[in-house]
């Protein structure tokens, strides 16, 4: 996750509160899926950041797995075709594991 995206995630969660927000990911392969969910949950694991050492605990999760949640049109136009290239039970695996870790609002 690029330090841009870290600052906004932590201007967000200053300004709204870390327990109104919903991080939703979209990467194509599970370590960077994780890395990215234990960065908004635990902090920038790599120090580098504006969430180095900041472990606002947001709820993370991947897009695959809000499939139900999401009007079937959009979910078919928009992400349906990744499920067929992609390890989706590998993406969703990594991801919920720092998300049961360290997400403070589950």
């Amino acid at each position: 996750m690029d330090l841009e995206i870290q600052g906004r995630i932590k201007e967000l969660a200053e300004k709204y509160g870390p327990e109104n927000l919903v991080v939703v990911l979209g990467g194509a392969e599970a370590e960077a899926s994780g890395l990215a969910c234990e960065t908004v949950t635990n902090g920038d694991p790599t120090f580098a950041g504006p969430l180095a050492g900041v472990q606002l605990g947001l709820l993370c999760y991947h897009i695959f797995e809000l499939k139900d949640e999401i009007d079937p049109a959009v979910y078919d136009e928009q992400v349906s075709m990744m499920e067929m290239v992609l390890d989706m039970d590998a993406i969703i695996e990594e991801v919920s594991k720092y998300r049961n870790m360290y997400c403070k609002f589950l």
